[in-house]
C-alpha cells in the first residue's frame, strides 16, 4: 500500500466530461494514498456525461505542475466542437515540460494531437483516422494498443495515452507509471478487472 503521502492527482473537468473513463483510475489511486483533485476551466459546476453535477476543486489558472503527480485528461464533446477544451491541452504542456507526467484518453488525445504534444511520442487512440483527422504530424508514433505510456526524454514527462474503450487499460498504464502496485499486483489488478479472473483476487488480497 502507497503511503497517505503519495501525492495529488489533478482530474480535469468540464462539461460533458466522460465520468467512466477515469473511474477505476481514481478510485484506486485515492485507495492507495493518493487525493484527487477536479480541475476545472473556473470553479464554476459542471455536468458530466453521466449528468453528475461537480464542482471542482480548483480553477485551471491555479494549477501548477509543481503541485501535482499527475495531470488526467478524459474525453468530452468539447475536444471535437471548438477550442473550449484547448487550455487543458496546452496546461498538458506545462506539465510534460516540467517534468510531471499526464494521462489523456479517448477524445482528450485529439486535444493533446491539435497542441502538438503528439508528434514525437508514441501514443494511442480511439482509432488512427481520429488522430489523423486533427491535422497532427505524429501519425506514425501511433500505436495499436489498448493503452500506451510515452517515456518522455530530455526531462519531459511520461504520457499515458488509451482510446475510450479501454478504462481498464488506461488505469494500468497510470497505475504503472506511479507505482502504485508492483508487476505481479498490477498483473493481477489487471486481470481481475479486465477479464474478472477471479483468482487473481488472491494475489492482490495476499500482498
Amino acid at each position: 500500500m502507497t503511503s497517505s503521502s503519495a501525492g495529488t492527482v489533478h482530474l480535469a473537468v468540464y462539461d460533458t466530461f466522460a465520468d467512466w473513463e477515469t473511474g477505476y483510475v481514481t478510485a484506486h489511486l485515492t485507495q492507495n494514498g493518493y487525493t484527487v483533485r477536479t480541475v476545472g476551466l473556473s470553479r464554476e459546476p459542471v455536468t458530466t456525461m453521466g449528468g453528475l453535477r461537480v464542482q471542482p476543486d480548483l480553477a485551471l489558472d491555479e494549477l501548477r505542475p509543481q503541485d501535482s503527480a499527475l495531470l488526467i485528461l478524459t474525453g468530452a464533446a468539447g475536444w471535437d466542437t471548438g477550442e473550449t477544451l484547448a487550455p487543458f491541452a496546452r496546461a498538458a504542456r506545462s506539465f510534460l515540460d516540467a517534468g510531471v507526467p499526464v494521462a489523456a484518453i479517448c477524445g482528450a488525445t485529439a486535444g493533446l494531437a491539435r497542441e502538438g504534444l503528439l508528434d514525437d511520442r508514441a501514443h494511442t487512440s480511439a482509432v488512427s483516422f481520429y488522430l489523423a483527422a486533427t491535422g497532427y504530424a505524429g501519425g506514425e508514433r501511433y500505436v495499436e494498443v489498448d493503452a500506451v505510456t510515452d517515456p518522455g526524454a530530455d526531462g519531459t514527462g511520461r504520457l499515458v495515452t488509451a482510446g475510450p474503450t479501454e478504462p481498464v487499460a488506461f488505469a494500468r498504464e497510470v497505475f504503472a507509471l506511479l507505482g502504485v502496485y508492483d508487476a505481479k499486483k498490477l498483473d493481477a489488478w489487471y486481470r481481475l478487472f479486465h477479464d474478472s479472473d477471479a483468482s487473481a483476487y488472491e494475489v492482490l488480497q495476499g500482498e
